[in-house]
């Protein structure tokens, strides 16, 4: 999978990183992948459905890691890898990792909050308490616009502002000048409608934040797009909320006390790191 992208990036600030992080995985020869995810509670980790988990590419859980933190990075290795049964490209894009330790907290390593009321049960708007908020951010490292292959050094995490649209609004954009796929309740759009800020391809399992009277909300992840920044092109996020029975449902089947999702779910998010990546 290729890094994460965002158009018209720009260097993060402390307040939207520090649920930030890498998932990878360890290859032949001592090579390595990396991809998105996040952790529910301190022992369980979200992420996007990876193509190569999809494909059974990857399918060891023990040689996989969800690294934290900021300038120094604390590995956490992955014991179970639960992929929602309804994932396909553009629907219930979204996998649960379980984590062989709880994570320790740090200035550095704080969860992000999620918002479980019925405010996200609508289908015709994925994410409608957020609807058109000004403060709503994705965040990763990858290249800043479609033509690049990689962030230049520093490797600097970078944010871009987006907003969120109603499915009804998405779809339509999506028809001009052709139908290119149906957004339903289980995703999201997300971006300027000019492309002047947007999520891109390989974004897959980067976080999409939004600030609510000062407390943070993960709402999405990134899942898929056509292009990067382009004109009536949004961005499509697994919309979280229509998933967190599901979620509850893999926590207590493996052993784990049921989440009290009233009102908030803990998550980190686990974004691309392209400078992990070798070569193929």
């Amino acid at each position: 999978m290729s890094p994460f992208c965002s158009t018209s990036g720009r260097g993060c600030s402390q307040k939207s990183r520090d649920h930030q992080a890498a998932l990878h995985y360890l290859l032949a020869r001592g090579r390595a992948c990396a991809d998105h995810a996040g952790t529910v509670s301190d022992a369980w980790a979200l992420c996007d459905v990876i193509l190569g988990l999809a494909q059974g590419r990857f399918p060891d859980a023990s040689k996989w890691t969800v690294q934290l933190g900021e300038l120094t990075l604390y590995p956490y290795r992955v014991t179970d890898i639960f992929v929602h049964p309804g994932a396909k490209r553009h629907s219930h894009d979204i996998a649960l990792l379980r984590l062989a330790s709880p994570v320790t907290y740090t200035k550095y390593i704080q969860p992000v909050c999620v918002e479980a009321s019925s405010s996200f049960s609508s289908s015709s708007s994925s994410s409608s308490l957020f609807l058109h908020q000004p403060d709503c951010w994705v965040t990763g490292w990858g290249p800043l616009r479609e033509n690049l292959t990689s962030l230049p050094p520093p490797y600097h995490l970078q944010e871009v502002q987006v907003t969120i649209l109603n499915n009804t609004r998405c779809n339509y954009l999506f028809r001009q000048p052709t139908v290119l796929s149906r957004i339903k309740g289980s995703m999201f759009c997300a971006s300027a409608e000019d492309g002047s800020a947007d999520s891109c391809k390989g974004d897959s399992g980067g976080p999409l934040v939004c600030d609510l009277d000062g407390v943070w909300y993960q709402i999405g992840i990134v899942s898929w797009g056509v292009g990067c920044g382009r004109p009536n092109r949004p961005g499509v996020y697994t919309n979280i909320s229509q998933h967190i029975h599901w979620i509850q449902q893999i926590m207590a089947h493996s052993g784990s006390p049921k989440l009290d999702l009233s009102p908030l779910l803990l998550l980190f998010t686990v974004p691309w790191t392209p400078q992990f990546v070798g070569p193929t």
